[in-house]
């Protein structure tokens, strides 16, 4: 499904919600206290601002009795994506978050990737997949980086391992314009971006990956992801462990100006090898 055709679905689930909240003579606060969010998060779906979850529309089919309607609409519609169903939720809270601070031991952030390297990535876990599908899967992702391009775009800061910017995704051309672009949106100070060198050795976090999220009015939330799984959590005591992580990952890292140089240096070693 296109992105305005999915825009338009989150539109027709927010206005039906709105329109049976209020024959039912409920208030938003009202209504999210029995389906156990805030009032805010229901004005958000009848805005068409944040997705429904599953669960969420279940409990609202309930409440206001409607026989299965939202939870129906939210199959039918509001679940295609161009995403995996696991990082479906992680997407569409990326475009919410105020904050977003990003740790990568093995690829560059999806955020960051440009196409011809999403291409490699996607290619290499999904070689018998359609040239169509895959350009489905590449414009998702790319519509994900306008996050960081928008008026409103959250505060970025993403850590990478060296590794990231030793493997040739793609080739050595693939990899010279991803570096350089990488570099050009630190240079522009649309992100910062540190890099954990090769000699700094054992580290917090290795071989893992982590996106922590701060939002204007909900908790931070934490997104963790393995082979075939993603998890997003926002128990206070866990983020708290993982924002402790992070800055452990930080203190390992480069400074931004000594990052800066290092991927431009490998961007130039991919250019002339």
């Amino acid at each position: 499904m296109a992105n305005a055709s999915r825009q338009a679905a989150w539109e027709f689930w927010g206005t039906e919600l709105k329109r049976r909240r209020e024959d039912a003579g409920l208030t938003q606060e009202a209504l999210g206290g029995m389906v156990f969010v805030s009032g805010g998060y229901i004005g958000q779906f009848e805005q068409a601002i944040r997705k429904p979850q599953l669960d969420v529309a279940i409990r609202i089919d309930g409440i206001l009795q409607t026989d299965g309607f939202f939870e129906r609409m939210w199959r039918k519609l509001i679940n295609a994506s161009g995403f995996t169903d696991y990082f479906a939720a992680a997407a569409q809270l990326e475009a919410l978050a105020t904050k977003i601070c990003e740790f990568e031991s093995v690829l560059v952030p999806g955020l960051l990737q440009t196409a011809a390297y999403m291409r490699a990535v996607m290619l290499a876990d999904n070689p018998f997949v359609s040239n169509d599908e895959l350009d489905g899967w590449v414009a998702a992702r790319l519509e994900r980086a306008k996050t960081l391009k928008g008026p409103a775009n959250p505060t970025y800061w993403a850590i990478i391992h060296e590794h990231a910017l030793r493997t040739p995704v793609g080739g050595p051309a693939c990899m010279a314009e991803q570096l350089e672009h990488v570099a050009t949106l630190a240079r522009c100070r649309r992100v910062l971006v540190q890099v954990v060198p090769y000699t700094q050795g054992a580290h917090a976090g290795m071989s893992k990956s982590m996106r922590l999220m701060e939002f204007e009015d909900a908790p931070p939330t934490l997104y963790t992801e393995g082979m075939y799984w993603g998890q997003l959590l926002d128990e206070p005591t866990t983020v708290k462990r993982a924002q402790a992580t992070y800055d452990l990952i930080r203190a390992a890292a480069l400074s931004p100006e000594a990052s800066l140089s290092l991927i431009e240096s490998a961007a130039e070693s991919y250019r002339s090898p």
